[in-house]
């Protein structure tokens, strides 16, 4: 009897381990035993529906991959909102990557604005939405800014500088062949109604990952039909410690939040910017879902 005990046993035992070990190689792994990404979504301001999209963003991103998101939102509606976790120099103590998904064109103050940059500065990835690009921004924005310009921080973390929008309508979105991982398979898809933001600027450690065009219709009252391209998803490597940075100016309308391409998209994108995508685009082991 006790034979055939240890037989069975070392069987099973033989057969566990090799599960494990195609598990293993395979980059499957049960989150349950990984610690889960904290991020960070502060967002609010002006022009968006933000208190049902925290919730797109947050339902989306903590279905798919093995994270928590804290939301930090504002309810202010003006383009002078700000943040009180901002206030403290510490701000993103505790947190893998902050999402930044607020709208305050109008908040100048550069002291706030270089206390949200120090972390990213310092090794904190982040992952900016839409308004984010048009958010902190003075002087002669709407001219390409300096490397170093006291008005060119919040670009130089971004990585591109964008100054502004046509009307809305869909836009055609294309992935660039060979670019970062966090593309790899997706396939190009047609927005609904949504903002195409201009490229003023794209800054050298910038990697565009996806181009939009744009179909602007002629107006009721004449004018010309029009068509406009532009970057509406990239990388950057920000500061001395190459801060991994991750931007779409998608996401003006709640469909397109909602949309399952988007959220994929920007779990990717969350992935890469903390170290946990691999080569094809898929979780790193554990932080699948």
């Amino acid at each position: 009897m006790m034979v055939r005990f240890s037989r069975f046993a070392f069987s099973v035992a033989l057969v566990l381990i090799c599960s494990v070990s195609s598990a293993q190689d395979s980059g499957i792994q049960d989150s349950g035993t990984t610690p889960p990404l904290r991020v960070l979504l502060v967002a609010g301001g002006c022009c968006h529906d933000y208190a049902t999209q925290t919730q797109l963003l947050k339902n989306g991103i903590e279905e798919r991959i093995n994270a928590i998101v804290t939301v930090v939102y504002n309810p202010d509606t003006t383009t002078e909102a700000k943040f009180e976790i901002y206030e403290s120099d510490d701000w993103a103590s505790g947190y893998d990557v902050v999402i930044h998904d607020e709208c305050s064109a109008n908040v100048t103050e550069q002291p706030y604005v270089d206390r949200i940059l120090a972390a990213h500065r310092g090794g904190v990835p982040a992952v900016n939405l839409h308004c984010a690009m048009h958010s902190y921004r003075w002087g002669d924005f709407r001219k390409p800014v300096e490397t170093g310009a006291d008005n060119g921080g919040w670009y130089e973390m971004i990585g591109v500088q964008s100054t502004a929008h046509g009307k809305q309508s869909p836009i055609d979105v294309t992935y660039v062949a060979g670019g970062e991982s966090i593309v790899e398979g997706l396939g190009n898809w047609k927005t609904v109604n949504e903002e195409l933001y201009n490229n003023v600027r794209v800054f050298g450690s910038t990697e565009v990952l996806a181009t939009g065009v744009q179909e602007t219709p002629a107006g009721k009252k004449g004018g010309k039909a029009t068509t406009s391209e532009a970057a509406v998803v990239w990388t950057n490597q920000y500061g001395p410690t190459k801060t991994r940075i991750f931007s779409t100016t998608l996401g003006h309308n709640n469909e397109t939040v909602g949309d399952d391409r988007y959220l994929d998209l920007l779990s990717r994108g969350l992935l890469w910017s903390t170290g946990h995508l691999n080569e094809h685009g898929q979780p790193a082991a554990g932080y699948a879902k």
